[in-house]
């Protein structure tokens, strides 16, 4: 193998950018020129070809490629195809044998570079003695012609044998400016391969050729090049510049032929690879934005996330994770994956995450969530399918309710450094439809760490499923015996390392949440009828928990604002009302009631009797909302706390 760069001497090439082409263009039915090499007319001895036009050079076919065209018996494909794309017959016949070996080297490149990489091995040395591959730059996109000047960079030289493709060598000129009117660019454009002699091509000779133009002197390539265009489906890619030394004889318009053959299957590789490339960047920057920019902060609970698109070589899939807040201090921790890699699949994802958000803002009941999930799943055709796991996590309770379909069982990590793989009924993954979802109530002590997953963490070719839930479990109990309730970052990046280093084939989706709880000392909770007089014994009862909190600076505001709430709940509930209060980095309070009728701000008129109480509590609070729930409503307003007043909460270890 010898690699060869502009200060070598390249041997038995010769040519150079020096001279001036033709007087005139060469079309592809024209007849062959004397370019000084060895007259045709005089072969040597064995069969020479203008493909190779080597002396002996194949004297004695080997394989299934005779000079004669008589079949022999087939060689294994591999060696076959290698020994095909290295020669290249005269003979119409086997002419077309090696288009047909070459081509299929050619289409075996997975990515642009490997696709050049294959053409110039089919190339060369059968078919010429070096090659030079230019591509646009930028890289063309869409269907529309360029608006500016065509400029090609150099991307690799081959010459010699095969293994001697290389990028482009150090200190040559990157780029060679062409203008869009110019008779070369036009030809360019149109796909058309020429001699180096064409008339088109003489103010660019000298700069394709100069990465070589350290050569001994050398006449006008002439015949020895060709110039064939890479032109994809749309738009024209790059060149490829084929040259021939002077121990060979020139190419013929035949060549022109195979020429224009090896550039279009090369082109056709890399316009393919460019638009699974695109996809595959769009399928992601899709993923990227459907999924949370950022994770919310509620009371009572730390939350951390990782996400790991799938390889380079995989396409994307539908993995996802939410963190959704719900009234009164709770937050459900949804982990899914949609079935398939696609850009479908990412679609799919993004609309399954919209409608658990919808859902989850409804206060369902985790199998609730996952039933209307399934429906809408279905709605969006039965061939896609997810699976998910949806929990609600309600601090004050200090409990975990949890639904699956069909996705792996969370685990959680106790505050001693147990890990234990919670046991979940597995329902059905979302789509098939039809099947019931149960939901699991489970104690979630204060400083436990629950982790929710897609099987991209734990399965891959060399480990099943369960045995990585396994290693799972035990990589997060080996992080909890180094350092007691591990940081969660520090814990997702340990849990990480389960994936090793080999290419990962799947998505790989992790949300990790430490319950923090919720003191009781914190908690202000009563119900009260729906009468009168319930707004004073409302008023009552706050100013004591204020008073006990130490708020007095708050009493005012939040007596008037309580009082408000509670008036307009009573005029609407049939059942006893719901009153709380909640004290974390500001003062939460919480009107419940069964009537789903959810209260509007309006503008009062000069003579309405009602109409200003929301008006208030929308003046005087830091925040307020109301959500509809599955057994009525439930109104809130926040007031921040100040500061020497505030009971901060502990940092994470």
């Amino acid at each position: 193998m010898e690699h060869r760069t502009p200060g070598q001497d390249p041997g038995r090439l010769r040519a150079g950018a020096g001279g001036g082409p033709a007087p005139r263009d060469m079309a592809v039915d024209a007849a062959p020129l004397d370019t000084g090499a060895a007259p045709p007319s005089a072969p040597p001895a064995g069969p020479s070809t203008p493909g190779s036009g080597r002396s002996g050079s194949i004297a004695t076919p080997p394989g299934d490629l005779p000079a004669t065209g008589r079949a022999t018996p087939p060689e294994p494909a591999a060696e076959s195809a290698r020994e095909d794309a290295e020669r290249a017959p005269g003979t119409p016949t086997d002419r077309l044998r090696y288009l047909e070996a070459a081509t299929r080297r050619i289409a075996g490149g997975i990515d642009r570079d490997e696709t050049l990489r294959e053409l110039c091995r089919a190339a060369i040395p059968a078919f010429a003695d070096a090659m030079l591959v230019h591509l646009r730059e930028p890289p063309p996109t869409g269907e529309r012609p360029p608006d500016g000047p065509l400029a090609l960079r150099l991307h690799s030289i081959a010459q010699g044998p095969e293994d001697s493709v290389t990028g482009a060598p150090p200190g040559t000129a990157d780029f060679v400016e062409l203008t869009v009117t110019g008779p070369f660019a036009a030809l360019l454009l149109a796909g058309r391969p020429v001699f180096g002699d064409a008339a088109e091509t003489a103010p660019a000779v000298g700069a394709l050729l100069e990465p070589v133009a350290s050569m001994p002197p050398a006449p006008s390539p002439g015949r020895r090049l060709i110039i064939a265009p890479l032109h994809g489906r749309h738009q024209l890619l790059g060149t490829a510049a084929l040259l021939r030394g002077t121990d060979r004889p020139a190419f013929t318009a035949d060549d022109l032929l195979v020429a224009s053959q090896l550039a279009t299957h090369a082109a056709f590789g890399i316009d393919r690879a460019m638009l699974s490339g695109r996809e595959a960047s769009l399928a992601d920057a899709l993923q990227l934005t459907m999924l949370p920019s950022s994770l919310p902060a509620p009371s009572g609970v730390r939350l951390a996330s990782r996400y790991l698109p799938a390889a380079e070589t995989s396409q994307v899939g539908g993995d996802w994770y939410d963190a959704i807040p719900l009234p009164g201090n709770r937050v459900a921790l949804v982990v899914g994956d949609v079935m398939g890699h696609s850009m479908t699949s990412a679609a799919i994802m993004g609309q399954l995450r919209t409608t658990v958000q919808t859902l989850a803002g409804l206060d369902l009941p985790p199998e609730e969530v996952l039933h209307h999930l399934d429906e809408q799943a279905q709605r969006l055709g039965s061939e896609h399918m997810a699976t998910c796991l949806y929990a609600v996590y309600d601090p004050i309770s200090q409990r975990l309710l949890v639904a699956d379909a069909g996705h792996l069982p969370p685990v959680l990590l106790h505050p001693d450094g147990v890990g234990e793989v919670l046991r979940i009924p597995p329902g059905a993954p979302i789509g098939v439809g039809g099947v019931p979802f149960e939901s699991v109530e489970m104690p979630a002590p204060t400083g436990a760490t629950l982790l929710l997953y897609t099987d991209g963490l734990v399965e891959s070719r060399t480990r099943d499923v369960w045995s990585g839930v396994e290693l799972l479990r035990a990589r997060l109990e080996a992080a909890a015996s180094v350092v007691a309730s591990p940081p969660l970052e520090t814990l997702c990046d340990t849990v990480l390392t389960i994936l090793g280093q080999g290419a990962r084939d799947d998505d790989v989706a992790l949300l990790a949440a430490r319950f923090d709880g919720f003191p009781p000392r914190n908690v202000a909770y009563w119900f009260l009828n729906p009468e009168p007089r319930t707004a004073g014994r409302a008023r009552q009862l706050t100013r004591r928990a204020l008073h006990r909190w130490g708020l007095d600076p708050l009493l005012d505001t939040t007596e008037l604002l309580v009082s408000e709430v509670v008036t307009n709940a009573v005029r609407y509930a049939s059942r006893p009302i719901a009153l709380r209060l909640l004290r974390t980095d500001v003062l939460r309070c919480e009107v419940g009631d069964d009537s789903p009728q959810v209260p509007r701000m309006r503008r009062a008129q000069a003579g309405d009797e009602g109409g200003r109480g929301l008006f208030l509590v929308d003046r005087l609070a830091q925040r307020w909302g109301a959500t509809r729930l599955s057994n009525g409503k439930v109104v809130w307003f926040e007031q921040p706390i100040p500061e020497e007043f505030r009971e901060h909460r502990a940092a994470d270890p």
